[in-house]
């Protein structure tokens, strides 16, 4: 009796929608790992953008032999490699040189493409996703985490991101970069070396939002619109930072900030704070008052914190590009 050896046909190709709903599913995990590997939100979403145009366009190709997410992710890696070749690392003010003081000069604003960039936590994090998980990816985009990333050399942001963060096995990092488990696995080692020379870790914790924390940003809150010095200076910790990209300029030290709020600052007096979140912390839309009466964008700030004290005042003042990325209003009426 003859026999039929049945063979095997290559998927065929969904329909336009069905695609689109396939790749869509992945785009918020895709947005996290460009934003992790460039250090800001417009070009992580560019990124993501081009890797699904290129994976529409060359569908036909995709033979399946790989996972969908693999593949859409070996697409993504190549772009932000290519985005990322010949270009600086972005920063933060403290990159430029030790603190300044509340009396010295604010300096020239340097470029957009010079900063670390904030990222709306609705960009990145599922809506339903288990806690547990939750809690880890908001560890691995804080900007002190996502700024210690911008260090590495590419390929080994790449593998530190895939291997520690997504918890690849390096084989699958091997496979996606072209390269050996040798090579991934010393890459891994170097990368970790210069995360622990910077003192961040991809397991630090980032504290809950418990009662305690939001008191104390109640707290914050109280002090900053009642533009109260001393309840405001009771929150930070003795040490706190104060920065204001795209200035260079930074401070530390509560007696710094609040003269620097005192000072050259005063125009924040009288401003009104809507929460937000993000890179997994708290953070608020500023709004100063505005001659003609209500209140206008000022500045978002991204808040750090660490056993029950602000750590950091991070204001970033393009609000013209963040506010509404964050979703917030062009103004507050009377």
């Amino acid at each position: 009796m003859r026999q039929v050896h049945a063979t095997a046909e290559a998927p065929a190709k969904p329909q336009p929608r069905e695609l689109e709903q396939r790749l869509e599913q992945h785009r918020s995990e895709l947005t996290g790992y460009c934003y992790r590997m460039l250090g800001s939100t417009f070009e992580a979403e560019d990124a993501v953008q081009e890797t699904m145009v290129r994976a529409w366009r060359s569908f036909d190709r995709f033979e399946g032999r790989a996972a969908l997410r693999s593949w859409l992710y070996r697409i993504a890696t190549n772009v932000c490699l290519d985005m990322l070749s010949g270009r600086e690392r972005r920063a933060r003010p403290m990159d430029f040189g030790p603190a300044g003081t509340a009396e010295g000069p604010l300096g020239p604003a340097l470029p957009e493409a010079t900063w670390l960039e904030p990222i709306p936590d609705s960009r990145v994090l599922p809506s339903d996703g288990d806690p547990a998980e939750l809690a880890e990816a908001r560890e691995t985009i804080r900007l002190a985490f996502v700024h210690a990333l911008q260090h590495l050399p590419a390929r080994q942001r790449a593998v530190l991101i895939l291997r520690e963060v997504l918890r690849w096995k390096a084989a699958e990092v091997a496979e996606l970069l072209d390269t050996t488990v040798v090579s991934v696995n010393s890459a891994l080692q170097r990368a970790r070396a210069e995360l622990a020379s910077s003192e961040i870790s991809v397991n630090d914790p980032v504290a809950p939002m418990d009662a305690e924390q939001q008191a104390l940003l109640d707290r914050y809150v109280a002090a900053f619109e009642a533009y109260d010095m001393d309840s405001l200076v009771a929150v930070l910790h003795e040490d706190a930072t104060l920065s204001m990209p795209p200035y260079s300029l930074w401070l530390r030290g509560q007696d710094q900030v609040r003269s620097w709020m005192l000072g050259h600052g005063i125009g924040c007096r009288g401003s009104r704070l809507v929460p937000v979140t993000a890179n997994g912390s708290p953070a608020f839309g500023q709004y100063r008052p505005s001659p003609g009466g209500g209140h206008e964008p000022w500045a978002l700030q991204v808040l750090e914190i660490s056993d029950g004290r602000i750590t950091a005042l991070n204001s970033f003042l393009d609000t013209a590009r963040l506010f509404p990325l964050f979703g917030l209003p062009p103004r507050l009426e009377p």
